[in-house]
């Protein structure tokens, strides 16, 4: 391809940040406080949960505490896909039965349309395109995985789904070698950062106290404790996602799983007609080392991938920077994909933790002889489900409080899960590094042997991962 390492912007947060701007950041804390409810975290998670619970009771002092600025962390570096997946659904059908796990599901379903009201009535502009999301595959060992998974959405009662031949796919858009699709109208592109940036006001304009370059150091009953002081609150509340590691005692509550994205220079009319990417649906596709994509506003493509899965000892980022290798890994997927395109910039690198628990279930919780409640180890589906972890928070809190009782959201089946820690170090790093490296494998393995059967190499994979 014609760009070269030089030409890329590395880092600095993300191309989203680039593209809307640094937030000026707003007053550390500075001193010991009280709250009603204490919030660690300013991403998605935290915001929305302090926006539903603001709402719902206007008299609540709310604090919420970021280490950074809000959205520093996954909520402004992630791939704008608002869609209805849910890390865990599988696990939740087995411990609690099929119907509690298609209620999960409908409410992941109804999420995706209660963020795009939301930003609608608050006048969040942030680029919001309800296309739907179109899965592809390129292999037979993809399209046999992708006919299974779709067959399997059905009869979650996603009876919305559309399962699409070569020439039905070419028709939406036109991926080299693809062999067919699945679509979900339950899903839409966004521009993460001009989320983040208009929830935050919004929370903000509502009334909630919001205290940025304030790191919560450690969490327990009725305190966050930071170098600036304590927040003592009834309700300490812990939506930290891929960055929750860093936290006094949690080194190993969820792995910081790594996720990188590049985003091409603008393409030019003729470009796109080549691509055929009209209904701005976002794309993915049935690899094991899957990738996903979104044509952004202004006419580029952001695609992400894995790349370098994990740093050891849970070890964070430093401002988005990515390796070369894997933006070069990056490249060869957008022009695999789209051999026309092998020519077009990429103008921008970047990277961000996402948050992985063992058993690879997201959950919410809310433990009420402590106060202490936590949200998050999404595994990379964060968009949509932080809006139901929030209102499911918001539902715990009054539930605990005396304002309210048992709702449709206290009684799904994620809400109240644990799950086991990972193992110490150097288990966690060989096992992860293990574990991607053997997908990687078996995407190749299937795609020289030209099979329809999936790679024995990722049932491996799986197992050591915990997934099944």
């Amino acid at each position: 391809m014609s760009s070269s390492a030089s030409d890329v912007v590395n880092g600095g947060i993300s191309f989203w940040y680039a593209d809307d701007g640094l937030p000026a950041v707003r007053e550390p804390l500075t001193g010991d406080a009280s709250a009603d409810v204490v919030i660690v975290g300013g991403g998605y998670t935290g915001l929305w949960t302090a926006y539903y619970l603001k709402k719902a009771a206007p008299f609540l002092r709310i604090t919420v505490l970021e280490q950074r600025f809000c959205g520093y962390g996954a909520s402004g570096r992630n791939g704008g896909w608002l869609y209805n997946g849910i890390a865990g659904r599988d696990r939740y059908a087995k411990l609690h039965g099929r119907e509690a796990a298609v209620r999960l599901q409908r409410a992941m379903n109804d999420t995706v349309h209660e963020v795009v009201r939301v930003v609608g009535e608050e006048g969040i502009e942030a680029d919001v395109h309800l296309g739907g999301v179109l899965e592809v595959a390129r292999t037979p060992a993809q399209l046999a995985r992708l006919k299974e998974f779709h067959a399997h959405e059905l009869a979650f009662g996603e009876n919305d789904r559309e399962l699409y031949g070569a020439r039905e796919t070419a028709e939406r858009i036109r991926v080299a070698g693809a062999v067919g699709s699945t679509w979900t109208p339950h899903g839409a592109r966004v521009h993460p950062v001009k989320l983040v940036k208009g929830l935050a006001a919004t929370v903000e304009a509502l009334g909630v106290t919001i205290h940025e370059a304030t790191p919560v150091t450690e969490i327990r009953p009725k305190h966050a404790v930071t170098p600036y002081g304590t927040v003592r609150a009834p309700y300490v509340l812990r939506c930290t996602e891929g960055f929750t590691a860093a936290l006094k005692g949690h080194r190993r509550t969820w792995l910081p799983m790594n996720s990188s994205m590049i985003a091409t220079e603008p393409l030019t009319a003729e470009q796109w007609e080549t691509v055929g990417w009209t209904g701005l649906q976002t794309l993915g596709d049935l690899a094991h080392a899957y990738m996903y994509a979104q044509r952004t506003a202004d006419g580029r493509i952001a695609l992400g991938g894995r790349g370098v899965p994990y740093r050891f000892g849970s070890r964070t980022d430093h401002d988005g920077r990515t390796q070369e290798a894997t933006v070069e890994a990056l490249r060869e997927i957008l022009a695999g994909f789209f051999p026309a395109l092998a020519g077009v910039r990429v103008a921008h690198a970047w990277s961000g933790v996402l948050g992985v628990p063992r058993d690879w279930c997201a959950t919410v919780t809310l433990d009420r002889s402590t106060g202490l409640g936590w949200a998050g180890g999404y595994v990379g589906s964060g968009v949509a489900t932080a809006n139901l972890a929030g209102r499911t928070l918001r539902d715990l809190v009054r539930l605990d409080s005396g304002q309210d009782g048992r709702t449709g959201l206290t009684d799904l089946p994620w809400v109240g899960h644990r799950v086991r820690k990972w193992e110490p170090e150097p288990l966690r790093w060989l096992g992860v590094q293990g574990m991607y490296a053997t997908y990687r494998a078996a995407d190749r393995r299937e795609t020289e042997r030209h099979s329809a059967g999936s790679s024995r190499l990722a049932r491996v994979a799986d197992r050591v991962a915990g997934r099944h």
